[in-house]
């Protein structure tokens, strides 16, 4: 089920290989919209333009091109992503500002810019209703599979539709948004902030997820609502786009590079979320964690330490419960190091739940392993 009103395209336009490496999605009316992107200091052009045309709160269109992240390009860049969306706008006779660009892949090489002016002379012709599946094909980069993610809701005989598309494998611990996620929606949502929900469920959501601790210079989260269906009151929505969200982190955790375990991690017990937040990144991030659990090692001291590190957090050591799958790894006896052992190796999800005992706060958290595979996708990126 597609939300109703959306038209896409996903193609091969030559970047850099004969896979899917350029997409649009485009809605027939001016859509209600919003957009979170990455706080690295060195953003990519597409979301300099980007963050000017989403002001008004106002799409009608996404550009997306994948295996060249225009990073690092300078005004050139800058010039590109603005002649990209003005390309799109002339073919879909439509405003410019109506236009979020987005781009990922390598950084520091320009656009194949007449490559891709070229593609957006001819979407008009392409865009097919729905065909989502094909952006969310188009936007890989070393992902190895599609990340979609989508809600149906009933109302009076009615249906409205949330449906989430995201792509992300690497370069990523999120400090917004997440590497690039779209989420479209026919359901005319009851609320003047968007922005306030949109964030709220990344929070919850992408927030919460690292892979290997970096993040891109290129994340961006959006939410375009075109309410020709069904309407929602602001707390119904969000709980849904929240679901979704989560749904989307999940995915792209089990996709990680190289990666072979999704974690998730609950940290309660804390004095207030930022202290949560500060643990579960802190275990999630540890190359000496996660590469115990890859090797089936149920070494509890690494937790330890990945507790301790954060230096302005203050944890007794007393105070801290420390389980794997429900057992206590904190000074388990041999018995009981023999099961966690087993069920780190034969399980694809890891469930960790470490209590500070401290307060009442609690989050979740979600991350991976780490593999030889990961050093291999990441020692020859671009060579």
């Amino acid at each position: 089920m597609l939300p109703k009103g959306f038209y896409s395209l996903g193609k091969n336009i030559g970047i850099k290989d004969t896979t899917k490496d350029f997409a649009v999605i485009y809605s027939n009316i001016p859509c209600h919209s919003a957009a979170v992107f990455t706080l690295n200091n060195f953003p990519g052009a597409p979301i300099i333009v980007g963050k000017e045309h989403i002001k008004n709160g106002i799409l009608q269109a996404i550009v997306i091109n994948s295996k060249n992240s225009n990073v690092a390009t300078g005004e050139e860049g800058v010039k590109n992503a603005l002649e990209i969306c003005k390309a799109v706008a002339n073919s879909l006779k439509i405003n410019f500002e109506d236009v979020l660009p987005s781009s990922t892949g390598v950084i520091g090489v320009p656009l194949p810019i007449d490559k891709i002016l070229n593609a957006c002379k001819t979407i008009k012709s392409e865009l097919k209703e729905g065909n989502l599946e094909e952006v969310a094909e188009a936007i890989l980069t070393t992902d190895k599979k599609k990340k979609i993610s989508y809600k149906v809701i009933n109302q009076n005989g009615k249906t409205g539709v949330i449906y989430g598309i995201a792509k992300g494998a690497g370069m990523i611990e999120p400090n917004m948004a997440t590497m690039l996620c779209y989420i479209l929606t026919d359901i005319n949502i009851k609320t003047s902030d968007l922005k306030s929900i949109l964030k709220s469920a990344v929070d919850k959501s992408f927030n919460c997820l690292t892979i290997d601790s970096d993040t891109s210079t290129s994340d961006t989260v959006v939410v375009m609502s075109n309410g020709t269906s069904i309407e929602l009151e602001e707390p119904e929505f969000e709980e849904y786009l929240t679901e979704i969200c989560i749904d989307l982190t999940k995915q792209i955790a089990m996709d990680a590079e190289g990666a072979t375990k999704l974690i998730e991690l609950k940290v309660s017990g804390a004095t207030n979320l930022v202290q949560a937040k500060k643990i579960g990144k802190s275990i999630l991030n540890s190359p000496l964690v996660k590469t115990a659990i890859y090797g089936g090692d149920p070494n509890w001291g690494r937790f330890i330490m990945a507790i301790g590190k954060v230096f302005d957090e203050k944890i007794p050591f007393e105070n801290i419960s420390l389980k794997l799958n429900g057992l206590e790894i904190k000074n388990a006896d041999q018995s009981t190091k023999h099961k966690m052992s087993n069920y780190l190796k034969e399980n694809s999800k890891i469930f960790l739940d470490v209590n500070l005992g401290m307060g009442e706060f609690s989050s979740i958290f979600w991350g991976c392993d780490l593999t030889e595979e990961y050093i291999k996708e990441n020692a020859y990126y671009t060579t």
